[in-house]
């Protein structure tokens, strides 16, 4: 399927209730439990979802929109929400990652992308060049790679309680 912004954002409105469904009104042990050293809670995902509404799509856009400027992205720290999300209940995430999410969704619509547009190409730090239209899908598929992660992690927390079922449940096995 070739990017397309409407059908974009008909997933990336859908990313902040699919999430809250999901984790609103659960135990601390479901929403900080992770897969091990290093790895990342639902808690975390959500703290990093905020984090790529403030520093990632939106701005990056910009970037490779700016005719006179520079078309270098800054580095993303992929860990930042450990320290931005200290001390913030799962809710104010949640509603703080609702909220940022319907200020980008304003300013993508807005910026009435053409097809010109969505070719422009900006300097990622590790990938190089690469299109606006790359760094838009990649929003979307980046969405759904956390969604399907947060399901994986609580998925995990039974791994050994399902007992022969395992062997059917393959986001037990990855």
């Amino acid at each position: 399927m070739k990017y397309n912004v409407s059908q974009a954002i008909a997933i990336l409105k859908q990313t902040p209730l699919a999430i809250e469904t999901l984790l609103n009104g659960l135990s601390p042990e479901w929403i900080n439990a992770n897969e091990g050293h290093e790895t990342w809670s639902p808690y975390d995902v959500v703290g990093h979802l905020i984090h790529g509404e403030e520093d990632d799509w939106i701005p990056r856009m910009k970037i490779i929109l700016d005719p006179n400027g520079d078309r270098k992205f800054r580095p993303f720290n992929r860990t930042a929400m450990f320290e931005k999300s200290r001390g913030k209940s799962l809710s104010q995430l949640l509603d703080e990652f609702k909220s940022l999410r319907e200020q980008n969704l304003r300013e993508l619509k807005a910026a009435n992308l053409s097809e010109a547009d969505l070719s422009r190409t900006g300097i990622h730090p590790e990938f190089g060049e690469v299109t606006l239209r790359q760094h838009l899908s990649c929003w979307v598929a980046h969405d759904l790679s956390h969604i399907a992660q947060i399901a994986r992690v609580m998925a995990k927390q039974y791994k050994d309680e399902v007992g022969p079922w395992r062997k059917y449940l393959s986001v037990l096995s990855k």
